[in-house]
């Protein structure tokens, strides 16, 4: 019976506005009670606030979590709840989707979030991968994901000195303490990438920065993998340096010009065959075209991810605080479900 399921308290973080977030009319088409959801909108302008604040105001038992433009599936309250049949298990997230009726570019966004190269096992936030499995923070992202507000609370809640890997410190936390997080590859949200490649490149620039602040407040081993990008860049910086002929004619006095020239191109090298080796993987999904114009997105996002991690290494650090004040939670009627051609399959996409 409707009666048994848990209230779930929908979390949209959304800019001072009057208006009403597009994510709105998406939850009116989620499959679940109309009188067993709740909707907070909580406007300000810090989400780790903003979404702090609507967490102590829920009354649901489970909250999800959505951006204001995102478009989740109908069935994905029902696919939570099934996972959440097991008590360890604390939160469950999956992919967010470039929309089909995007624009080419924004497509083509969505081949670089999506590839290994560029984002190594993160890429399951942007693509479906496998099965529904245990994971961790590397897949999940906060614009889609469901948790036990209780086990939010317990851990404190959002770091509101980060922004981004808000979500990140706090999954990591509540996996140390014994929590399972749940990655489901059907467990979908639709939702547009940056518009332009300007606004592509700031977003590669802050998630770097945002996972060295991390690092530095919540330090992990799984953050290792995070630190290629910024070597990488720094590599790149050195290599005229050591290829200069005076430097490399110093090294040949005291070693072997072959290990020299394999110390200064190897990396170089290595990186090229990769790039060709994930231009043939993204051929056969997305095509030669698509697969060719997004290279340079690739790159793209080694060096400005990587720029990214060397400024957030040495930004001043916000140390967890009392929570922020100038957040206004507004709790919302479900509207009534329309038809339009915005409306998510309920299907696999």
């Amino acid at each position: 019976m409707s009666s048994d399921l848990p209230i779930v308290s929908v979390i949209i973080p959304s800019r001072p506005s009057p208006a009403p977030p597009a994510a709105l009319h998406a939850v009116a088409r989620l499959d679940y009670p109309r009188h067993r959801l709740e909707i907070l909108v909580a406007r300000g302008s810090q989400p780790a606030a903003q979404r702090n604040a609507a967490l102590r105001t829920a009354r649901g038992e489970l909250v999800y979590f959505l951006d204001d433009d995102a478009q989740p599936r109908p069935d994905n309250l029902r696919r939570a709840l099934a996972h959440f049949e097991r008590p360890a298990v604390q939160i469950v997230g999956g992919p967010n989707l470039c929309p089909p009726g995007a624009p080419p570019l924004e497509q083509l966004f969505a081949v670089v979030l999506g590839s290994w190269l560029a984002f190594g096992p993160s890429r399951a936030r942007y693509t479906p991968v496998g099965r529904a499995r245990p994971t961790s923070e590397k897949e999940l992202i906060l614009c889609n994901l469901a948790a036990r507000r209780a086990a939010l609370l317990e851990r404190g809640g959002f770091d509101e000195s980060l922004y981004p890997n808000e979500e990140n410190a706090l999954m990591d936390d509540l996996q140390n303490a014994g929590a399972e997080l749940i990655y489901d590859p059907e467990f979908v949200a639709l939702r547009r990438p940056r518009p332009s490649l300007a606004s592509f490149c700031r977003m590669l620039f802050t998630y770097g920065r945002g996972r060295a602040e991390q690092f530095r407040l919540h330090p992990t081993r799984g953050s290792a993998l995070n630190f290629v990008p910024p070597l990488f860049v720094l590599y790149l910086v050195v290599l005229p340096l050591l290829s200069a002929p005076t430097v490399l004619a110093r090294l040949a006095a005291h070693a072997n010009p072959w290990a020299i020239w394999l110390m200064v191109n190897a990396p170089l090298a290595l990186y090229l065959a990769a790039l060709l080796g994930q231009a043939a993987v993204s051929a056969r999904a997305h095509g030669p075209a698509r697969a060719a114009a997004a290279l340079p997105l690739v790159v793209a996002s080694h060096l400005f991810y990587g720029l990214g991690c060397w400024r957030g290494l040495f930004t001043r650090l916000r140390r967890r605080g009392p929570p922020s004040a100038g957040v206004a939670v507004e709790r919302m009627e479900v509207p009534e479900p329309r038809s339009d051609a915005s409306a998510m399959p309920g299907g696999p996409p």
